[in-house]
């Protein structure tokens, strides 16, 4: 038996001051305790917020691409993840030789005995035909927790293909993304720049520019309500973005939608840094205005993003980001994040804008339990749920620094930001894994289901 003792439970009704007990993964009580076993391990949460386990809707790990394979596997990569108070990701997962079962299975073998934190998966869907097809409601029985279509990339889907995606989907009630980017306009304007000779990396945004997002966006949430069927944007980069959705919105479309760190706190100023050091942050939708950040910090703060993703890809700068020094379009595509996305989020929401920590709680933990599956096993503090537990002491300062991450990448994106709020102790299925910040067990994570 593990307590908690005296936290300020982060509940979906507010916070209050109480107890939390724990025996065999599940969390079995909730309330005020007066007499302690003997043989139970205390834990004192005086002063802090105890949380639901974070759940990260959008990683990356051990992922090849046409350009480079990721710096974190599924071992370094949950180990980051459940260091920073997450306690469950959502991987994707890519078909093999076009079987979405097989990929499903492949991926899921990468993860298993090498996990620190709960691991579900999201199914790409990067070819469709009549395998795919019939392929789509058997790995949904077998758990994905959504799926993603891409309209950019060389895997893209047409919009008649993403229109029948969408139709096969709908039966078996699970999620549909998208990456909503015009991949075809990309091309067009990467051509231009490359008769230019204007392939450093200060022109990443430029090959990639808002009416880009905005425009896919539109297609995609269009084609959802052809087929009366709700969908989700991932990674919203623009407030030109969030406000296409917002339009789309009042006209009756269901739509939600994710941001991430990176949108809320950097912007495009650092393509321009000197010794290429911008080729740190190329990645997809690119980092926009500072303007932008203001905009999609309020939206948060104000309910109109449902979830805060990662989109955790990680690259080695020196050994795989400058490949692209000459040539932008050689430098893979991506950035590590799952460590620091559960601490920006809460410094930028509960710190900056004064909302409720509950608020934070929702988009970090609840919400994306709901949109995948997961709740209430996961993404909330009630009797029967896993005991998937994170304690934050919002009194702690320090700054974000590679040194203390555990990502195998050789760099952060949020090098030197000052944060208010650090990870105190986590807690997966009851077992405790990190205690007063330090990773004490990092091979306990299983998969979903």
């Amino acid at each position: 038996m593990r307590i908690i003792r005296n936290g300020e439970l982060v509940l979906p009704t507010g916070v209050v001051t109480g107890d939390i007990v724990m025996e065999n993964e599940v969390i079995t009580y909730i309330g005020h305790i007066t007499d302690i076993p003997d043989d139970a391990e205390v834990i004192d949460a005086t002063g802090c917020y105890v949380f639901p386990g974070f759940i990260d809707p959008h990683t990356h790990f051990q992922m090849t691409n046409a350009l480079a394979s990721t710096a974190d596997d599924f071992e370094s990569g949950t180990a980051a993840a459940i260091a920073g108070g997450t306690t469950t990701i959502i991987n994707f997962a890519s078909p093999e030789e076009g079987s979405l079962k097989q990929g499903l299975a492949v991926h899921k073998g990468r993860a298993e005995n090498h996990i620190a934190c709960d691991v579900a998966f999201h199914m790409e869907i990067t070819d469709i035909n009549d395998a795919v097809l019939q392929e789509i409601p058997a790995v949904a029985k077998d758990g994905v927790a959504s799926f993603k279509v891409y309209l950019a990339y060389g895997f893209r889907l047409n919009d008649k293909e993403i229109y029948e995606a969408i139709k096969a989907i709908a039966p078996t009630n699970k999620l549909v993304a998208a990456h909503c980017e015009n991949g075809p306009l990309i091309e067009a304007l990467i051509e231009e720049l490359r008769q230019s000779s204007k392939l450093d990396v200060a022109n990443h945004p430029n090959s990639r520019p808002v009416l880009i997002e905005t425009e896919a966006i539109e297609r995609f949430v269009t084609i959802g309500t052809l087929t009366n069927y709700p969908v989700h944007i991932v990674h919203v980069s623009s407030g030109a973005g969030l406000e296409t959705i917002e339009t789309l919105r009042r006209k009756g479309a269901r739509v939600t939608c994710e941001t991430c760190p990176q949108y809320l706190v950097l912007n495009d100023s650092v393509y321009s840094l000197p010794n290429f050091e911008g080729g740190k942050y190329v990645m997809s939708p690119p980092l926009r205005k500072a303007e932008d950040n203001q905009i999609l910090r309020d939206a948060l703060a104000s309910g109109k993003f449902q979830t805060v993703g990662s989109d955790h890809c990680s690259f080695n700068f020196e050994s795989q980001k400058k490949q692209g020094m000459h040539d932008f379009t050689r430098i893979p595509g991506g950035i590590p994040g799952v460590e620091e996305r559960g601490l920006i989020t809460y410094h930028v929401l509960v710190n900056k804008h004064q909302v409720d920590p509950s608020q934070f709680m929702k988009v970090i933990s609840e919400n994306p339990a709901k949109l995948y599956g997961l709740y209430p096993k996961k993404g909330t503090l009630q009797v029967g749920s896993d005991a998937d537990i994170t304690i934050l002491n919002p009194y702690v300062e320090h700054v974000l620094s590679k040194e203390t991450a555990h990502t195998k990448a050789d760099y952060i994106p949020y090098e030197g930001i000052n944060i208010k709020g650090g990870i105190a102790h986590v807690f997966l299925r009851g077992h405790h894994v990190v205690n007063n910040g330090e990773l004490i067990n990092a091979h306990l994570g299983k998969c979903i289901p």
